[in-house]
């Protein structure tokens, strides 16, 4: 839109807003406590994930499917990555279990909360909506294997006492983790990129600003700086976060979880903007995209920091949550498997997922 003040092809407000939301993480004690500060936090959050899916499209019109889905994910997961390595060389609370929590909890608001959402706003609006089940079946095949190899194996070794893997298993699912995403991020844009394509290319008019080169550079910064806004916010927050969860008398796994909904805001809203456009195929690239990258990239990075400085790392999921992992892979390959969706199948990655939340809060 010609009238409001643009830099390089790209609305002011699109570049004030993740700089703002920057400045807001860095001045952390600047504002007085209390409600403003809170209230300020908040707003900075939902500025910087708005933002944050705004430069994510633009990127993706100027790049192309599925390249631009890749570019959220990706950025969102090195993020979350580096805030997982960072806890653990600090020495927080449950280091040697925090990459397993967070892992876990990533899939089941992935696969059944992002997931169940979309499929019912699409089909609410849409009827039907479709994919392609060349591509879903892909990319749920190699997460299958990843949870289970990450997530249930730990639990039934024998070489070391409880849900652990040795040195020598840890460098193995490690290795494994990184060339399965290797692979599969090979196949999806280069190999069998028609695969991961828009069944329905047409859209609604609202398209973010095109840009040239500069301005699609620019865009990625913009990216870059208001998703490291997301994180650094939602961390500010998980005090208070966990202040209420202790007021509740809820497990602390909980606190996690939340923190974790409020990271995945951005690829959440981008996924969810896709399937009302009648863009399904966007929204599970981009929501099964994230889960493979998080386990493709977090396994392998906590494995390096685990065996080099010698920290304990437990990766068996608890029999409960092997449950509701199985329950979920169960429940979206049938899903996924005739490339057609209705409100009922996301009515029931939704029931999963708020079983999950109520057996985290009364376990």
């Amino acid at each position: 839109m010609p009238s409001f003040p643009s830099i390089l092809g790209l609305p002011l407000w699109s570049i004030a807003t993740p700089l703002l939301a920057g400045a807001l993480l860095l001045s952390d004690g600047a504002i007085p406590g209390g409600l403003p500060w809170i209230m300020a936090v908040s707003i900075g959050l939902i500025a910087a994930v708005l933002v944050s899916v705004f430069h994510a499209e633009v990127i993706a019109y100027r790049i192309g499917e599925p390249f631009g889905t890749l570019v959220l994910a990706l950025a969102v997961t090195v993020i979350e990555v580096s805030l997982i390595v960072s806890i653990m060389l600090s020495g927080g609370r449950g280091p040697s279990e925090l990459a397993r929590d967070t892992v876990f909890a990533t899939v089941m608001i992935i696969c059944n909360g992002v997931v169940g959402l979309c499929l019912l706003a699409g089909a609410l609006r849409h009827r039907i909506i479709t994919f392609r089940v060349e591509g879903t079946g892909s990319a749920l095949s190699v997460l299958t294997a990843l949870t289970t190899l990450t997530l249930v194996l730990p639990k039934f070794t024998t070489t070391t006492s409880g849900p652990t893997y040795s040195p020598s298993q840890l460098v193995f699912a490690g290795l494994m983790s990184l060339v399965l995403y290797g692979v599969f991020v090979f196949v999806q844009t280069v190999r069998h990129r028609e695969f991961f394509l828009p069944v329905n290319t047409e859209s609604d008019d609202e398209h973010p600003a095109i840009t040239g080169t500069a301005g699609a550079l620019l865009s990625m910064v913009m990216l870059v700086v208001a998703l490291l806004a997301v994180v650094g916010l939602a961390k500010q927050l998980s005090p208070v976060i966990q202040r209420a969860v202790e007021a509740a008398s809820a497990p602390a796994a909980v606190v996690g979880i939340a923190i974790a909904l409020l990271v995945l805001l951005p690829e959440t809203w981008a996924a969810l903007r896709a399937a009302l456009r009648n863009r399904m195929q966007t929204s599970l690239n981009l929501a099964l995209g994230s889960a493979l990258a998080t386990i493709g990239l977090t396994i392998p990075c906590v494995a390096i920091v685990s065996i080099y400085l010698d920290l304990p790392l437990v990766l068996g999921l608890p029999s409960k949550e092997i449950v509701l992992l199985v329950l979920t892979l169960l429940a979206s390959v049938i899903t996924l498997a005739s490339g057609r969706a209705t409100v009922l199948q996301g009515a029931v990655h939704l029931a999963i997922f708020a079983a999950f939340l109520f057996l985290a809060v009364i376990p």
